[in-house]
């Protein structure tokens, strides 16, 4: 980006971030108690919970995530918001309702209520931290890229300052004001992405470009091209070519590529002659063939997409800090009621980054060898449009991106110290602050270490960990009365040490190839499977420990409210 669009984008996303921390310290004023805090006192009604729940799901793996693994992996980026959205279909069908006649504040809560095991209450609680903090991570690294990208400075400094802000917001608000803050920061990310959308594939069509790329061929540079690539990368170049290298503290100079792989130094500046092939980072596809047919070139198989959308799907239904906003709904019905408006929003919203992602393959392939393909939202406005019009284009965009960052960031925080407060610490309100410092420090420091993956890609990983634990968790416990807490133990125990292992080791820089390979890097396919059979078989094998007034708590998660069996509060 050129200074004054640096300037102007980081002027507006300073503005957005202090708006969103503005906004949630009204909460602050008429927060009073610990229900307070943790579920707004179950007074949030189904529109301002839509649009809250809309906001804390569209992370950066929504926002700029599919338009960057559209670009990279073309078709098979439409995955993961058919996931997304699926997702939201089981918690309307299955939980939301359910869940929250239950009366519990958190899943931990839940597991209690439904199991009557202070074991089991101890292991979820560690999950819901475990969850949190992998969701965390890609969201902090957002920030990272995104100052990088803005004002030029290492990524380590969005990372601690997006951690201390989101940390600071989440310790003096609580739910309360988290439920104004993701409500504002929806319609301020669909704003910052809808208008410059609009008039981005305007001027598009306005040039004579079109969407899909050349399907007859490899990826090329359609005009002479000037590539920076900012930190230490390695290129894969499938064909010959010539590029001219200037790297730091060496001569400029001219070189011929041969197929295969090219370690590229910090800070060096590349530029292509036109027609040249366009080199990618990682497993990008190069060839507009394979982009836009399915599976590509073979490197995503079925079941790749198999374990994807398990972990998409049944992940979104058991994400800790999107199930926390429905005990903040009154009934039931407004819970159901919320899911489907959150579906129509979230369906809505997803078209834009997936048209963006197309877009940019036909006029911006060089972010294929930059490296910043996540970034493409923001960086597009002024690497098309130009000048005044592409450094407003986007300004607004990094105002979208400062209220995702933001107000995702602070409901994921806000979901993990809730259960530190209420199952680690006695549970008073000062217990809340503190338990939010606590739970800031582990993720700003594994964004800091982890290996920075595709966005959408690391929160997937999370997704999986999600599907494997508390999607079966919830799914059997309402719906079968069978379950017993060793069935619930052993299932979370397995699913939980399959995902996450394979989660932690991707994150680890670790690469496999074959079937290993993408069950590591997707380990739904596996975990989820194994989660359901062992909570299933070892609940037949103790089926003596069905607690005895299951058929009296069942009751009470099915039965509409209007028949007033009331509601059920387990747990500190």
């Amino acid at each position: 980006m050129s200074t004054v669009d640096s300037v102007v984008a980081l002027v507006l996303f300073g503005l957005a971030a202090v708006a969103v921390i503005a906004i949630g310290s009204l909460g602050v004023r008429v927060t009073r108690s610990t229900d307070d805090f943790l579920a707004a006192s179950r007074t949030v009604r189904s529109r301002a919970n839509a649009a809250a729940i809309a906001g804390q799901s569209l992370s950066v793996a929504s926002f700029l995530g599919i338009a960057g693994i559209v670009l990279s992996h073309g078709v098979d980026g439409l995955w993961y918001p058919v996931g997304f959205a699926a997702g939201f279909g089981v918690l309307l069908l299955f939980v939301a309702a359910p869940l929250r006649r239950s009366g519990a504040y958190t899943v931990p809560d839940f597991a209690e209520t439904r199991l009557d095991s202070t074991s089991l209450r101890t292991l979820t609680t560690l999950v819901v931290v475990i969850i949190g903090w992998l969701y965390l991570v890609p969201q902090l690294q957002a920030s990272g890229l995104v100052f990088t990208v803005l004002t030029g400075a290492p990524g380590w400094v969005g990372i601690l300052a997006v951690g201390l802000v989101v940390t600071a917001a989440v310790t003096f608000g609580g739910m309360r004001s988290m439920t104004l803050v993701q409500a504002f920061g929806f319609w301020l990310k669909a704003v910052a992405l809808v208008v410059p959308a609009v008039v981005l594939v305007a001027w598009f069509l306005g040039t004579g470009l079109v969407a899909a790329p050349d399907r007859g061929g490899p990826t090329t540079f359609d005009r002479p091209t000037t590539v920076r690539v900012a930190d230490p990368t390695t290129l894969r170049v499938d064909a010959p070519v010539q590029v001219e290298v200037r790297a730091p503290g060496q001569p400029r100079d001219t070189v011929t590529w041969q197929p295969g792989t090219q370690d590229v130094a910090r800070d060096t500046t590349l530029v292509f002659p036109a027609g040249a092939r366009v080199p990618v980072v990682g497993t990008a596809v190069a060839d507009d063939s394979a982009w836009d047919t399915p599976f590509g070139s073979g490197d995503r198989d079925p079941l790749w997409v198999y374990s994807l959308l398990l972990a998409t799907c049944l992940g979104t239904a058991g994400l800790p800090h999107v199930l926390v906003r429905y005990y903040t709904n009154p009934d039931g019905r407004a819970a159901r009621r919320s899911t489907v408006l959150v579906i129509a929003l979230l369906g809505a919203f997803s078209i834009v980054p997936i048209v963006l992602g197309a877009l940019s393959r036909s006029v911006v392939p060089q972010l294929l060898t930059s490296g910043e393909g996540d970034a493409v939202v923001l960086l597009l406005p002024s690497l098309t449009v130009g000048g005044w019009a592409g450094a407003a284009l986007g300004g607004v965009v990094a105002a979208g991106v400062a209220a995702t960052l933001l107000s995702v960031s602070a409901g994921l925080l806000l979901s993990v110290a809730g259960v530190l407060s209420s199952d680690v610490l006695p549970g008073r309100l000062g217990d809340f602050r503190i338990a939010a410092h606590v739970a800031g420090v582990v993720p700003i420091v594994g964004a800091l270490l982890f290996a920075r993956l595709e966005f959408a890609h690391s929160v997937a990983l999370a997704l999986a960990v999600a599907a494997s634990t508390f999607a079966p968790l919830l799914l059997l416990g309402i719906w079968w009365r069978g379950l017993t807490d060793r069935g619930a133990l052993a299932g979370i125990a397995v699913g939980g040490t399959l995902s996450l292992g394979a989660a932690v080791t991707t994150l680890c820089g670790v690469r496999a190839e074959g079937v290993v390979g993408t069950l590591l890097a997707q380990p739904a396919a596996v975990s989820v499977p194994a989660a359901v059979i062992v909570m299933v078989a070892v609940s037949r094998a103790t089926s003596s420990r069905v607690p005895a007034q299951v058929g009296r708590t069942l009751l009470r998660l099915h039965a509409p409210e209007r028949l007033g069996l009331g509601e059920m509060r387990v747990g500190r």
